[in-house]
């Protein structure tokens, strides 16, 4: 076992920590990065393996590791007082004590009674939400989310007292975001979107339906083709774990244990299917960060925006690509064999079909993001109380209709489909940023044609350029500043507008 004297001498060759100050805050944050990852192993189980019974221990348990971490944040603030008057600090050094900062920013704001019962309203809330989606009962989830979104109002106003309630959670998800950001981009991107859908079926050139979304398949022979496309994608056997959970999700462990889940729903194959590659994107991020930044601040992937841009870089520009698909299609045909009766043009048509989908983790990559524009408005007026959680089933189903055209039949298909509320993930839904970062990263990597899949190497070009470019850094560098480091600017919507302009308007 290494010793933290080992660690320090590793960590000093490398030259990824030198300063003496800088490596005092690095040893002492390892016990707070121990009890982060008790912290994720619990919520894991939470939704893969725990009883229903025992959410309220659970509950307990949360809060009191939360407050363990509280504690030992705080203690460090001398630490991260001397470091930040440190001279000379490399990237490393500097990004591991700007998060040092937000942390403690963070605890030494929100007081540990609230904190406390953030963590137990989670937990009590997990069993009640899949309650209340498989009954298609919002009456069933509704007392635990109005309790959820009141301690959410007063954690925001701890951390921003001044100022809009929705940034303070923002920021938690997306350090430096703001709604102005958000507000700017959607008004771009959102009348593109209706136009591209207009023309695009004006002129039928979408595939709206598909005779395979009908088929049902053998759960066991889709768990087959998946773990094949784990393989595909490089995913290390000894370092990741593929699991089924009511709600897809990604989770990191620790650097070397990072987990997935996926569900089997019996029809319609690629549900599942863009499911896992979209898991296996966040999964790939958290497993390419550099291994010396691991059990420090900077050790995770840096913003909710940048880890979405990965799932969604794999799941649609690659994942339902024509190179990808004939890299894949031997193993489609051998694992469902009703999959025999179509060649990789109709797969290609059905992998893409372009229609009005009221389940967001089913929508297509085109209208996609106006389930994120809706979550985001609902959100916000939440936050700020301009409607309350009864109105939200109603309200919810008058926007989505806006948008779709379409109105949800019951709770299940509206309100109730995302797992997030339960677990206080206000101001991760706007990972429309996600969808714009891979539309950024399409034009990047078309121009240096980094998109051509090659039979031999399969996806290991763009594993490696993304592990180069935005990986390995994990939180060394702000969002922003990263963006720009690989870009040269910062959040832009043109990427996503022209990539789903080529797709969806050309005949091809």
């Amino acid at each position: 076992m290494q010793t933290q004297e080992d660690v320090q001498q590793q960590l000093i060759s490398t030259k990824t920590f030198s300063n003496p100050a800088i490596l005092e805050l690095v040893g002492k944050y390892r016990s707070i990065a121990a009890l982060n990852h008790s912290t994720s192993l619990l919520g894991w189980d939470l939704e893969v393996n725990m009883p229903e019974g025992g959410a309220q221990a659970r509950g307990i348990a949360a809060a009191e590791m939360e407050l363990m971490t509280q504690t030992k944040t705080i203690a460090l603030s001398s630490l991260v007082e001397k470091g930040d008057k440190e001279k000379d600090l490399n990237d490393s050094e500097k990004g591991v004590i700007r998060l040092a900062q937000r942390e403690l920013y963070y605890y030494q704001k929100v007081p540990p009674a609230l904190v406390e019962e953030l963590q137990r309203a989670y937990a009590e809330a997990a069993f009640p939400w899949r309650e209340a989606r498989k009954k298609s009962d919002f009456g069933l989830f509704k007392p635990h989310l109005e309790k959820i979104i009141q301690l959410k109002q007063q954690e925001a106003e701890k951390l921003e007292p001044d100022g809009e309630l929705y940034n303070a959670l923002l920021d938690i998800a997306d350090e430096g975001l703001r709604t102005d950001d958000l507000d700017r981009i959607f008004s771009i991107l959102v009348p593109n979107l209706k136009k591209i859908l207009a023309r695009a079926t004006s002129e039928k050139l979408l595939t709206e339906t598909h005779p395979l979304e009908k088929v049902t398949y053998d759960p066991e022979a889709m768990k087959k083709l998946n773990q094949k496309l784990v393989e595909i994608m490089g995913m290390p056997e000894k370092r990741f774990r593929l699991d089924v959970s009511t709600h897809p999700f990604t989770i990191k462990i620790a650097h070397d244990d990072v987990r997935i889940t996926v569900r089997y729903e019996g029809e319609d194959f690629k549900a599942s299917m863009f499911s896992l590659i979209h898991e296996a994107g966040h999964a790939l991020y958290e497993l390419q960060i550099d291994p010396l930044l691991a059990f420090t601040p900077a050790g995770r992937g840096v913003s909710s925006g940048i880890h979405e841009s990965q799932s969604r870089f794999w799941e649609n520009i690659i994942g339902r690509s024509r190179e990808f698909i004939s890299l894949i299609y031997p193993l489609l045909i051998e694992n469902l064999n009703f999959l025999s009766a179509y060649n990789q043009d109709q797969i290609y048509s059905y992998f893409n079909t372009v229609k009005t989908s009221l389940i967001r983790v089913d929508a297509d990559e085109l209208t996609y993001n106006f389930h994120i524009a809706m979550r985001y408005e609902l959100e916000r007026k939440l936050l700020e109380g301009k409607i309350s959680v009864s109105d939200l089933p109603s309200t919810w189903d008058d926007i989505i209709e806006n948008y779709l055209g379409k109105r949800p039949k019951n709770d299940a298909e509206g309100v109730l489909q995302d797992i997030h509320w339960s677990f206080g993930a206000f101001g991760v839904f706007p990972s429309s940023l996600g969808n714009i970062v891979a539309g950024m990263l399409w034009t990047r990597m078309k121009k240096e044609g980094l998109l051509r899949l090659g039979a031999e190497h399969g996806v290991n070009a763009q594993k490696n350029w993304l592990k180069d470019n935005l990986h390995r850094w994990g939180g060394t560098y702000p969002p922003k500043e990263l963006l720009n480091r690989v870009f040269g600017h910062g959040y832009d919507p043109d990427g996503l507008v022209r990539y789903l302009e080529q797709k969806y308007l050309t005949v091809n």
